[in-house]
């Protein structure tokens, strides 16, 4: 343990110096107060001697600097040495940071008591600070598990609805187009009337791992949404671009060659719906989600083991939403203004590359 003593009398560093090596202690010496802040930063001392009474700078302003210099969370223990008396004196430098007081002449036993006081409370400090760090690790490994799926270890439909939410915001203050993927395993049913649940959970695991491996950036996100189906957020991504990444799915999938005894192809293929807009106020994440799934039916629809995107949404099928309540725009129209015929021709290709109606 090391405490830093500073004081600016040679005769009563020497007793106090004395004294702490009796206890094992490593003295730091300081003689001023610019000294004793230049230790405290190169030493990180323990505990803090400090005389109240220097040439420098006074014994409170060296604590409030001491206090300042320390990190959040970090607490180094002062104990003044004064031969004040007044309770205006004790008052003023509990104020500046100090937590004890030791009258000079400085007694071996009252220093001695007061350092292993201090020394308790370290302890306990210590070991409160070692607690709350077990106590959030185990927090966080909570919400890691509460956020992933029991079988096949990626997300689940909980932390993909929160992050599809947190998107839908993001999209909304940026004006970001993203995109959401629904995947369907191809008559997963069967292959598991055929093949047992076993193998269907097994089967699952391997095309949960293998979505999870077509990811190609740290913000997209793939979670098991239910049963056979499984759902991708794609940020800052086109309808086209999301198209490419869902047939790179699919392909994989597929390559993976297990065997599927009712499937027409005989192995196991999945199903894949896009969609892809920009947030708007009056409409709701889940018509996003909603417009990926009739994708995936479309999918499903035309044969499976195929890859669909989501178009304009159409109102008349008497299954709709009314048309005030659909608001995403997966097309989205602009208007360009500007008195430069090559700059409007240039916008013009550049947006229309994005997918956009210009």
């Amino acid at each position: 343990m090391k405490t830093l003593v500073v004081e600016d009398s040679r005769a009563s560093m020497q007793i106090i110096t004395h004294y702490l090596e009796r206890m094992g202690i490593t003295p730091v010496p300081a003689a001023t107060g610019t000294e004793a802040v230049d230790l405290f930063l190169s030493e990180r001392p323990d505990m803090v001697l400090l005389d109240i009474v220097l040439p420098d700078i006074d014994g409170f302003e060296v604590a409030r600097r001491l206090r300042q210099i320390e990190q959040p969370g970090d607490w180094t223990p002062i104990i003044f040495l004064t031969s004040m008396t007044k309770d205006e004196d004790l008052e003023a430098g509990i104020a500046a940071g100090g937590d004890d007081y030791i009258h000079k002449p400085v007694s071996d036993v009252v220093l001695g008591a007061k350092i292993r006081a201090m020394q308790r409370i370290i302890q306990m400090r210590y070991s409160l600070l070692v607690l709350t760090r077990k106590l959030d690790t185990a927090n966080q490994e909570l919400r890691r598990l509460t956020s992933l799926d029991g079988l096949t270890g990626i997300t689940n439909r909980r932390h993909f609805e929160e992050t599809l939410n947190r998107e839908w915001r993001r999209s909304m203050r940026q004006g970001t187009e993203f995109s959401v993927i629904m995947c369907d395993v191809d008559h997963f049913k069967d292959y598991n009337n055929h093949l047992g649940h076993q193998a269907g959970d097994d089967g699952l695991k391997a095309v949960a791992q293998t979505l999870a491996q077509s990811m190609d950036r740290g913000g997209d996100l793939v979670a098991r949404y239910g049963g056979e189906e499984f759902s991708v957020i794609l940020p800052e991504t086109s309808l086209s671009g999301a198209q490419v990444v869902a047939e790179r799915m699919r392909q994989a999938i597929e390559a993976l060659e297990i065997a599927h005894p009712t499937n027409p192809n005989k192995r196991m293929t999945a199903s894949f719906g896009v969609a892809s807009g920009i947030a708007m106020p009056e409409a709701d994440p889940k018509q996003l989600l909603k417009a990926a799934d009739r994708a995936l039916y479309d999918a499903k629809s035309a044969g499976r083991n195929r890859t669909c995107i989501a178009q304009a949404i159409e109102t008349t099928d008497a299954c709709a939403e009314p048309e005030q309540d659909i608001m995403i725009m997966y097309l989205p129209k602009i208007l360009i203004v500007h008195d430069n015929d090559l700059m409007r021709t240039l916008l013009r290709g550049m947006l229309r590359n994005e997918e956009y109606q210009v």
